[in-house]
């Protein structure tokens, strides 16, 4: 029998260790505000308001808020889709997980289940809490903690913040394909098909 120590049980133990998947995870960085002397000042002050996502498997998820009650607000689109009225400002690879594909599946559907459309807060709750949290569950550590600084500084002022910047918008108002609704839809839908809510009336469609 080969001692622990011996060449045959290292290189069991290296095969072992080249047989873990590694999978990158990064986070997007979008700024909210038009290009301009205002947005690039606050850019410089870490002070931007902010929109990111967490890409991993060619993915990009993010987190934003809606009127359909029982629902996440976690949706997924092409990693780099520039939300309406952003600019693309950065790539952060923030680190990697060592978990199987299906592991990896299985968090971001808890983490989804925890960030309800409803929920939504501009402040307290929102696409960069999401971020860090989600890549806190995948590697360990948390998301880079300026990205959330304007929202902060809301914080401790809550008066300079209008109310409806704060409320959940309108389901149809986002683009994107929800967690929750991805396995019902086919490969080419699930990229920025609207998120509308569902209605019943007995009342006719009106076009």
């Amino acid at each position: 029998m080969p001692s622990r120590n011996s060449p045959q049980s290292s290189r069991r133990s290296h095969r072992s260790t080249l047989s873990l998947q590694k999978t990158e995870v990064k986070i997007n960085v979008y700024d909210l505000l038009p290009p301009g002397k205002l947005s690039s000042i606050l850019w410089t002050m870490g002070t931007a308001l902010l929109h990111s996502g967490v890409v991993i498997n060619g993915k990009e998820y993010a987190y934003g808020g809606h009127d359909r009650p029982g629902l996440s607000g976690v949706y997924w689109t092409k990693p780099g889709q520039v939300p309406p009225g952003a600019i693309f400002k950065c790539e952060i690879i923030h680190g990697f997980t060592f978990a199987a594909p299906a592991e990896i599946e299985a968090t971001i559907k808890d983490v989804s289940a925890e960030f309800m459309g409803t929920s939504y807060n501009l402040l307290t709750r929102n696409c960069n809490h999401f971020t860090s949290y989600l890549v806190e569950r995948l590697t360990g550590r948390r998301g880079p903690g300026w990205l959330n600084r304007a929202a902060n500084i809301g914080v401790a002022f809550p008066c300079v913040v209008p109310k409806e910047w704060v409320e959940p918008p309108a389901a149809d108002t986002a683009d994107g394909e929800l967690v929750e609704e991805e396995d019902n839809a086919d490969e080419s839908s699930r990229m920025l098909r609207p998120m509308r809510p569902q209605v019943e009336s007995s009342q006719p469609r009106k076009d």
